[in-house]
């Protein structure tokens, strides 16, 4: 029997543990001491609401599936059905290849073929990688094609440090957030001075409902963004590269309040559509992008 998630990659460093699967590339658990960092699942059962899922080639939704590229109409399939989007890429049910894999390390690829709604070819590594300083997570893409490809990166990690999420502590380090219409398309960018979406300084979220774009991030002399969240066990960081110039905040999975989906992601929700800080890759160039997952305390 296979695992609904395929085969496992399970590696080890620092006090820390993860499952990588097969589908996906996705991120199934990780664990420090034993003790959980994010909301996973079982081997036995199936991903849901994108627990631990990659992105690409891009995240959140294309409103009803449809963009224009160079010119061309593009429709892609429906995948969020209930809203008539095209939602979180193409890659996240398709079979990795492990390319790579040591006790503390694990790199897959895949290869996104040219298709109706996105007719470029992309080859993708996902490297996860443990240590003292937590979970370190590089995901790239080449241009496999002979024309200019459209690409955006995200990732779904449901962060889970203790206890219920209104009694943590969010802190957010950005200047605006994205108003969305009742299909959760954007509408406009607002500043969040003011608004109970602003948590550039830390406070609880309470029984505030989040599925947010923030955007505007402040960063530190590197490039990289911070999101904190401290819960009733622990206090975990989130930490993204410059081509992460937006994160979404989802307090989900729908109908529990135990997990913050912090969400790193090179573009806003629609930008296939906008071209909103879109990635445009040359034939032959390659991107890679960064993201972090570290315990600070418990």
């Amino acid at each position: 029997m296979v695992a609904p998630s395929g085969d496992q990659f399970e590696i080890a460093g620092g006090g820390y543990r993860a499952a990588v699967t097969e589908c996906g590339a996705g991120l199934r658990i990780l664990e420090h001491d034993g003790r959980p960092l994010i909301l996973g699942y079982d081997e036995e059962a199936q991903a849901t609401s994108g627990r631990g899922q990659l992105l690409l080639p891009w995240p959140n939704r294309i409103e009803d599936g449809r963009y224009s590229f160079a010119g061309t109409d593009h429709q892609l399939p429906i995948t969020e059905v209930a809203r008539g989007h095209a939602s979180h890429g193409l890659t996240r049910w398709e079979a990795w290849t492990v390319r790579a894999h040591t006790s503390d390390a694990v790199t897959l690829g895949y290869r996104l073929m040219s298709r109706p709604g996105y007719p470029w070819t992309l080859d993708l590594t996902a490297s996860y990688a443990l240590s003292d300083d937590g979970l370190a997570v590089t995901v790239t893409a080449t241009n496999r094609s002979g024309s200019p490809a459209p690409f955006a990166s995200g990732a779904h990690p449901y962060l889970s440090p203790g206890g219920r999420l209104d009694g943590w502590e969010l802190t957010a380090p950005a200047a605006t957030a994205v108003e969305v219409d009742g299909r959760l398309i954007p509408t406009r960018t607002v500043a969040v001075e003011g608004s109970p979406l602003d948590f550039r300084l830390a406070r609880r979220i309470d029984d505030l409902h989040l599925d947010t774009a923030y955007g505007d991030l402040s960063r530190d002399a590197d490039g990289w963004a911070e999101v904190r969240l401290r819960g009733e066990d622990a206090e975990l960081v989130v930490r993204m590269d410059r081509h992460h110039r937006w994160v979404q905040v989802f307090t989900g999975p729908p109908g529990r309040r135990d997990a913050l989906a912090v969400e790193p992601m090179t573009a806003p929700p629609n930008a296939f559509a906008t071209g909103q800080d879109l990635i445009v890759l040359d034939p032959g160039e390659t991107v890679t992008v960064r993201w972090a997952l570290r315990l600070v305390r418990w």
